[in-house]
């Protein structure tokens, strides 16, 4: 089957052809139907530490076509939603509803390719879905049913479901609120949904793209912020009487935006992080009288606290009601072949999502 693959960081990915990997016990073999482009590909392949092959792709929805003798969540045939986050069910973390740490998170990263050159590569947060056909832990996937287009329910594997449960679920973004979100890519503009659902009466999109500020306009957001005008800070300020907001996100991963998401939220407001950082030794510096004296809360936001057991079914029901848009955020569809085109395109900005179907 084709699959692309890592081999080095910041070099092309090479398609090759390799045999499907083996179904163990408690594994699922799923035919990818649709796979997003995320951000947390394109850093986990350009990663300067990543000393083995990988194969990318973590955003993904297929049909089930083999099981393991272990394996009770799904079956063959059914329709599944991958995750960036496994999810037991049974675990301390799962039962206290925190399945977002689930203690099946190190199936993220088994060997599960075996490549030309006899080395094996692991799948990126165990799925691999930069391929044609993917085998994962049962506790990565969700059985779903509706009619969403294959383009469409994919997004909710990682970038949408972190976005709207940064907002809904780590936040709790309340009725008549401010919001700020720095960086509008697929994770910016499901914040930018969810605040918007929850019933921000401000939300504030900052980002250097036009066209990504036009597009979080479109979504809800009810001004737009170009930090090559001046300082987002101050430009935020100005929008909320000099305050600042009740709620930032930053949703890229940068420590100098990470800083400004803190600077933009007001006294007693709330901080929350979501972008994945560049490097394991990126660190963020904050003023240590300002973290303590203007009360604000920082605060991590992994997978947007979903439970995924709980929240896969609910987004469905928000984007079958019309409530949360997914087809506003597939701006490029491409063939597995054209997957570099895709990385491209991310690395420069471009779009809201590129989905491989």
């Amino acid at each position: 089957m084709k699959v692309a693959v890592a081999y080095k960081p910041g070099e092309p990915l090479v398609l090759e052809d390799l045999p499907v990997p083996e179904v163990g016990p408690r594994d699922v073999l799923v035919r990818v139907a649709a796979s997003g482009i995320c951000h947390t590909d394109l850093t986990s392949i350009n990663r300067a530490e990543r000393d083995t092959p990988l194969v990318p792709g973590h955003e993904a929805c297929g049909t089930v076509e083999a099981v393991g003798a272990d394996v009770r969540r799904v079956r063959p045939g059914d329709r599944v939603l991958a995750s960036v986050s496994p999810a037991c069910g049974s675990c301390w973390w799962c039962v206290n509803e925190m399945s977002n740490h689930c203690e099946r998170g190190a199936t993220r990263m088994v060997p599960r390719f075996d490549l030309p050159d006899g080395r094996r590569a692991p799948a990126l947060c165990g799925c691999g879905s930069f391929a044609e056909a993917m085998v994962v832990d049962e506790a990565g996937v969700v059985a779903v049913e509706t009619d969403l287009p294959d383009e469409q329910l994919a997004l909710l594997g990682c970038g949408v479901t972190t976005g709207l449960g940064a907002a809904l679920n780590t936040a709790r973004v309340q009725p008549g609120s401010s919001v700020a979100v720095i960086g509008c890519g697929g994770v910016g503009q499901s914040v930018v949904q969810g605040a918007r659902i929850a019933g921000a009466a401000t939300i504030v999109a900052v980002d250097l793209s036009a066209d990504r500020r036009a597009a979080a306009l479109s979504a809800g957001a009810t001004h737009g912020v170009d930090p090559g005008d001046g300082d987002p800070v101050e430009q935020i300020r100005a929008l909320t009487k000099g305050r600042g907001v009740d709620h930032s996100f930053e949703a890229v991963g940068l420590p100098q935006l990470m800083v400004q998401a803190f600077d933009m939220a007001r006294a007693e407001g709330t901080v929350t992080y979501i972008g994945m950082p560049p490097s394991r030794d990126a660190e963020l510096t904050l003023p240590a009288i300002s973290a303590i004296f203007s009360g604000k809360r920082i605060q991590g936001s992994v997978v947007g606290g979903s439970q995924i057991l709980r929240d896969f079914p609910r987004f469905i029901r928000l984007a079958e009601s019309g409530r949360l848009d997914l087809a506003s955020m597939v701006t490029r569809r491409i063939s597995l072949d054209d997957v570099n085109e895709g990385l491209h395109l991310l690395e420069q900005g471009e779009g809201v999502r590129t989905v491989i179907s």
